[in-house]
């Protein structure tokens, strides 16, 4: 038996300005063949586990493409008709199969095809006929109508693909604010102790729950639910109406008051640090630029020091190499994308490095990934004792070693800018005293109303009463 492995991987934020290219996958992931296989067959992402499961089962896996691009803008239609033609070219020279284990991951939205993960789907569906095809998503991702029918089973992060599902999908008229998407701490905690109970029950395979991506503006974003069980269409349609109204009944306390920036700033005077303060308006891992000053500006303003933040500005790298360690000049950093995220940084700072900015993770991040590289890096100290790494490209704040392996010691600031929502507290717990998620403008805001969204579905909470 045979079974092919795919992955197109992309979180598209169709607010920000910037496209997604073809060198954005080429400096990612992109893939094919035995070079997936020596990527991805030992690490901890969903396609290890494809090679771990099809193994361990004595099936032959077939890994035919994985394409991979950080969080930003839509992908141009040039790139993404190039990822398609690749695909169709691997599928025809697969030979045989007799089955598909897929990974898409659910908010990927290209300029020619806003359901880029049902498209794609769709067309394995339609090179694969009646044969298996096993997905699984992020359960950040918009679940479609699309996707949904083009898989015989779609689990957020779990798959068998020796089992023959039935599914029920349930797409709530619901916007799950971002603030509220941590599966540790409520109210989702309590809404996934209520999944768990359903995902215990007899004949009951999957469930799986998506919080949707609210960053992509299109008709399929919001929250959905897909109850999977064995051969019981009735059974898992009722689970899923039992959950979607469960929600839903709840979806007001998805919907906090959340403080603004300059009384977010305050209260950090009054707590222990060091404090992580999550810059959530420039989430990176949610397609942001990497380049928003706003909550520096305020931190400046209140006179909140020290503070360390990463700031993408390549402009300030090239000028910080020219200048060179050990001396000191006027730098305008960061707000430079676009004027959604602040106003840029006019200060005096000291360059203290220079250099190449790759750094290893011990434990697997989020995604599974261990090596990064945030191209050249400079980092600068001002007076105040405020500490500035700007890097060429963006990265992630999923790791405590892109400081460490540049000899910043995080417990020597009181406040900690990671440019994040939920994914760095994995790395950040271990040093910060007290966390703070600050509302601050941006493409990831979490106050959904500044998005000038156009193609999302009507009426959806909280944008309108139903």
């Amino acid at each position: 038996m045979r079974v092919g492995i795919i992955s197109i991987l992309q979180e598209s934020n169709t607010f920000i300005q910037g496209k997604t290219t073809l060198r954005d996958f080429q400096n990612d992931i992109l893939s094919e063949g035995d070079s997936i296989c020596q990527k991805f067959q030992n690490s901890h992402h969903e396609i290890g586990g494809f090679f771990k499961g099809l193994q361990k089962q004595g099936i032959e896996a077939v890994p035919l493409l994985a394409a991979r691009a950080l969080p930003y803008g839509v992908i141009e239609s040039d790139c993404w008709n190039y990822l398609m033609g690749r695909m169709d070219k691997v599928l025809k020279g697969a030979g045989h199969l007799d089955g598909i284990l897929a990974a898409p991951h659910g908010a990927t939205v290209a300029e020619n095809e806003p359901d880029a993960d049902g498209f794609w789907l769709r067309k394995l569906r339609s090179a694969m006929g009646d044969k298996p095809i096993v997905a699984t998503a992020d359960p950040h991702g918009n679940l479609s109508q699309k996707q949904s029918d083009s898989v015989n089973a779609i689990l957020s992060y779990r798959t068998n693909p020796h089992m023959d599902p039935t599914k029920a999908t349930a797409y709530l008229p619901f916007a799950v604010n971002i603030f509220c998407q941590n599966s540790s701490e409520d109210p989702f905690k309590g809404f996934i102790s209520i999944v768990e109970s359903i995902r215990n029950k007899p004949k009951v395979l999957a469930v799986s729950v998506f919080v949707g991506f609210p960053y992509a503006d299109v008709p399929q974003m919001g929250a959905a639910i897909c109850v999977m069980t064995n051969n019981d269409f009735a059974l898992a349609k009722k689970y899923t109406d039992e959950l979607a109204q469960h929600w839903l009944s709840l979806k007001k306390q998805f919907d906090p008051i959340l403080p603004s920036v300059a009384d977010s700033v305050t209260q950090m005077k009054y707590l222990l640090g060091p404090i992580c303060a999550l810059d959530m308006g420039d989430n990176v891992g949610g397609g942001s630029p990497g380049d928003s000053t706003i909550l520096v500006h305020e931190l400046i303003a209140q006179k909140a020091f020290p503070f360390f933040t990463v700031i993408a500005d390549p402009e300030i790298v090239v000028q910080a190499t020219s200048i060179g360690i050990g001396n000191s000049a006027s730098f305008t950093i960061g707000a430079k994308h676009d004027r959604f995220h602040g106003l840029p940084l006019l200060l005096n700072a000291k360059v203290s490095f220079l250099g190449e900015g790759k750094f290893s993770e011990s434990s697997p991040t989020h995604g599974g990934f261990t090596e990064f590289d945030q191209g050249k890096t400079a980092i600068l100290h001002t007076e105040e004792g405020n500490t500035l790494m700007i890097t060429s490209r963006r990265m992630v704040p999923f790791s405590l070693n892109q400081l460490l392996s540049f000899g910043i010691d995080p417990k020597q600031y009181r406040v900690l800018v990671v440019k994040g929502v939920h994914a760095p507290l994995a790395a950040y717990k271990a040093v910060c005293k007290s966390i703070v998620r600050v509302d601050t403008p941006g493409v990831t805001s979490a106050s959904l109303n500044r998005l000038p969204y156009k193609m999302r579905r009507k009426p959806m909470f909280p944008f309108e009463v139903c």
